[in-house]
């Protein structure tokens, strides 16, 4: 085998890359967007995201309910008047003589500082609102870039599909001319027949994933369901993630103080302790403050009155909201304790399933591709001079074909391990 291959080295005349012209099965002209990079996408996707959009406007929204929890209580005005004087025989009477009207004005004062506490309460909604948009961001952006470098890597495997179906649909052609010059024999021509039509299969499958990943970018992107979009490798560098230059523990701190869900734990705690602090003051009764005025159905005649009013807190203490209040915190405690350790057990498994990942991407050959087609330049060539089996050649082939695929799985694999742990630690530390 060893020689073989030698021998094999030495005729490296023809490249294979160029060998055969290229050739795509069936494709018809689409409007296209070429060489759309990630950073391009991610513009796009924070301009024109529905949902980034819809939740925006959920924020916005949580800021007119400050300005409502700053507002006074409206004043209440009552006025009561005489309908039908009987001795008079007239209605609507309002003068000192047949007349009589009364008329008060109430304003409820709040105390126990439960209006400073509803606005305090709508601000943590407020922030609350602000932590899921981000977290929103967060996982959007995760899955936007998770999909671009699969789609990418995905696109460079159809290349591959693209050359083999080319180059095995001139040789076929040759063959069977070959076939009906009786040079070569019928089971030949079945077997790259074969070989073809399985390419074909495995291409329309690969093709059909990747037109559902340019579905979903193209929905994450907001752009028009209908345009052709082809990526670009520009910023891409596989090679650059080195993940076990970073410490776990300093990637730990990062997501403790980065990750928006984490945050918003964090605050649900505040907003339940608000909660009870609004429940405890409403044990506080209301008071209501009224001015009043009587023409003659008071003494004295024109009476002018000041009355206040509180309900009595003697049976109804708010015991039912405050237990519930209460509850609420202990609960929002143990849910900060458990995100605690859900971050620190993902962020694990995720950074050593990188650094797993990046010493196998590492262990592969720089110059593989490069390496592999030269080598296959060489067995197209031995074909030709008929120093190998047709067998043997096809052979080459699935090798080419499998383990470029599988390079590019393992890019893939490297490239959404790096955004893994950005998506886990909040941040773009790995760029």
């Amino acid at each position: 085998m060893k020689a073989f291959v030698t021998r094999i080295s030495l005729l490296l005349l023809i490249p294979f890359s160029t060998a055969f012209s290229q050739e795509e099965p069936g494709s018809p002209a689409r409007q296209e967007l070429p060489g759309l990079t990630l950073l391009e996408a991610e513009k796009q996707f924070l301009q024109n995201n529905a949902q980034l959009i819809a939740k925006g406007y959920q924020v916005e929204q949580s800021k007119a309910n400050i300005i409502t929890a700053k507002l006074f209580e409206n004043p209440e005005l009552s006025y009561e008047n005489l309908f039908y004087n009987h001795e008079s025989g007239k209605f609507f009477q309002t003068s000192m003589a047949y007349g009589q009207f009364s008329g008060s004005l109430t304003q409820l004062i709040r105390l126990a500082g439960k209006r400073n506490k509803d606005i305090k309460i709508a601000k943590t909604e407020l922030q609350l609102e602000n932590l899921q948009y981000y977290d929103l961001i967060r996982t959007l952006r995760f899955e936007l870039r998770s999909t671009f470098y699969e789609a990418l890597y995905t696109q460079s495997s159809i290349k591959v599909y693209d050359q083999l179906i080319g180059s095995l649909s001139q040789l076929l052609k040759a063959s069977e001319k070959q076939f009906e010059s009786g040079n070569i024999a019928n089971k030949d021509v079945i077997r790259i027949k074969s070989s073809l039509y399985s390419l074909r299969m495995e291409y329309t499958s690969v093709q059909n994933k990747l037109e559902t990943l340019k579905s979903r970018l193209k929905l994450l992107c907001g752009l028009d369901p209908s345009i052709e979009i082809r990526l670009s490798e520009q910023g891409i560098a596989p090679g650059a993630f080195k993940p076990d230059t970073m410490p776990f523990q300093m990637l730990l701190d990062s997501a403790k103080v980065s990750r928006a869900d984490l945050q918003l734990a964090k605050t649900n705690l505040t907003y339940a302790q608000d909660i009870l602090a609004l429940q405890h003051a409403k044990v506080v009764p209301d008071v209501a403050v009224s001015l009043s005025y009587d023409l003659k159905g008071n003494y004295p005649e024109k009476y002018t009155g000041i009355g206040i009013s509180m309900p009595i807190p003697l049976f109804n203490r708010n015991q039912g909201e405050i237990k519930k209040a209460k509850i609420a915190v202990e609960a929002s405690n143990a849910d900060i304790s458990r995100k605690e350790a859900e971050v620190a057990s993902e962020l694990y498994t995720n950074y050593q399933s990188a650094i797993t990942i990046e010493r196998l991407y590492k262990d592969v050959d720089k110059d593989f591709k490069s390496s592999f087609d030269q080598l296959m330049d060489g067995v197209y060539l031995n074909f030709k001079q008929r120093n190998i089996s047709l067998l043997e050649f096809l052979d080459f082939y699935d090798a080419f074909k499998e383990s470029t695929i599988q390079r590019n799985d393992l890019q893939f694999e490297l490239m959404n391990a790096k955004e893994a742990l950005n998506y886990q630690t909040g941040t773009n530390i790995f760029k």
